[in-house]
C-alpha cells in the first residue's frame, strides 16, 4: 500500500513539473490552426502531421516549464513558501541537474519531430522551429530572461498563440494567409493574458526579487485592467468579424465561454494574496482552451454548413 501511495506521489510530481495548466497554450493555437486550415485551406486534413505538430508544441512547452523551475530554483526565486504549481525541486526534492537535462530531453525529442513534419512540408519551418525553441529556453534562461522584462506577455503572445496557428495553418497548406492572421489575433491575446495573470499574482515576489514585468511597470490595478482588455478584445474581435460577414454565427458560441474571464477578473479585483487568486489563473488558462475549441469548432461548422 505504501509503495503504491509513494508511486501515486511521484507521478503527481512529474506531472505538476510540466505544469500541466499551462499546455493548453500549446494545444489550442495547434487544433484551432489546424481548422482554419479545413476551411480557409484547401486540401483534406494530414492527420499525422497534425498529431507531429501537437505533439512537439507540447514538448516544447513542457520543456520551457522546466527551464523556468530551473532557473527560478538557480536565482533563488523559489522557495518552500512559494505559491503555485512550481517549486518542485524546493519542495519536493527533484535535483536541478535532473529538471535540466529533462526539459533538454524534450527539446531533443521535439527536434526529432520537427524533422518529420520538415521532410512532410518544408524545411524553412526548421528555421522557424529552432527560433522558436531558442525564444523558449531564453523566456527564464540566458542573463537577460524574457520572462523578468515588460515583453513577457507579447513574446509569449506571438510564439505560442499566433505563431503556433501560422504554423499548423502552413503545414496543412503550405501557405500563410491573411485569414490565418487575422484570426490568430485573439489566441494571441489570450496566451498573453495567461502569463499576464501569472505575473499579477507574483508581482510582490517579483518585485523583491528585481523583476521588471509589465504588471510590475504599471501597477497591479492597471495590469488587471489590461488582462481584462485582453479578454475583451479576443471576444469583440470575432463578434465584429462575424458582423461583417468574415466569419459564420456559428462563432458567436465562444461567448459561452465569456463567464470563465468574468471570473478571473473579478478574482484578481477582490482578492490580493497570491493563494488567493490561483482559482483566476486557472480560469485564465481555461479561457484560451475553451474559446480556441469552440471558434475552432464554430469555423468548421461555419465551413460544413454553408
Amino acid at each position: 500500500m505504501q509503495q503504491t501511495i509513494k508511486a501515486d506521489k511521484g507521478w503527481r510530481i512529474w506531472w505538476q513539473l510540466t505544469r500541466p495548466h499551462t499546455l493548453t497554450a500549446a494545444f489550442a493555437p495547434v487544433f484551432l490552426g489546424t481548422m482554419i486550415s479545413l476551411t480557409y485551406g484547401a486540401g483534406p486534413l494530414n492527420t499525422s502531421i497534425f498529431l507531429a505538430m501537437l505533439i512537439a508544441s507540447l514538448l516544447i512547452q513542457m520543456a520551457t516549464n522546466m527551464f523556468n523551475e530551473y532557473y527560478d530554483f538557480k536565482r533563488g526565486l523559489d522557495t518552500e513558501k512559494s505559491i503555485g504549481i512550481g517549486g518542485a525541486i524546493v519542495r519536493n526534492g527533484v535535483k536541478p541537474k535532473t529538471v535540466l537535462n529533462l526539459a533538454f530531453l524534450l527539446y531533443g525529442i521535439s527536434m526529432l519531430i520537427g524533422i518529420y513534419i520538415c521532410s512532410q512540408t518544408s524545411w524553412w519551418l526548421a528555421a522557424v522551429g529552432l527560433v522558436s525553441m531558442l525564444i523558449g529556453y531564453l523566456y527564464t534562461g540566458g542573463p537577460y530572461p524574457i520572462a523578468y522584462t515588460p515583453f513577457g506577455e507579447l513574446v509569449s503572445g506571438v510564439v505560442m498563440g499566433m505563431l503556433l496557428i501560422l504554423i499548423a495553418f502552413y503545414i496543412q497548406t503550405g501557405t500563410v494567409t491573411l485569414d490565418a492572421v487575422l484570426l490568430s489575433i485573439p489566441s494571441m491575446l489570450l496566451v498573453a493574458a495567461i502569463m499576464m495573470a501569472n505575473n499579477i499574482r507574483d508581482i510582490e515576489g517579483d518585485q523583491k526579487s528585481g523583476r521588471k514585468t509589465l504588471a510590475i511597470l504599471v501597477g497591479r490595478p492597471t495590469a488587471v485592467t489590461i488582462l481584462m482588455l485582453f479578454f475583451l478584445i479576443s471576444y469583440v474581435w470575432i463578434i465584429l468579424l462575424v458582423i461583417v460577414g468574415y466569419l459564420t454565427p456559428w462563432a458567436l458560441i465562444i461567448l459561452i465561454s465569456i463567464i470563465k474571464p468574468y471570473k478571473s477578473v473579478t478574482i484578481f479585483k477582490k482578492y490580493v494574496q497570491p493563494l488567493q487568486v490561483m482559482p483566476a489563473m486557472k480560469e485564465t488558462a481555461v479561457t484560451n482552451t475553451v474559446f480556441g475549441l469552440l471558434l475552432g469548432v464554430a469555423i468548421l461548422l461555419g465551413h460544413i454548413t454553408t
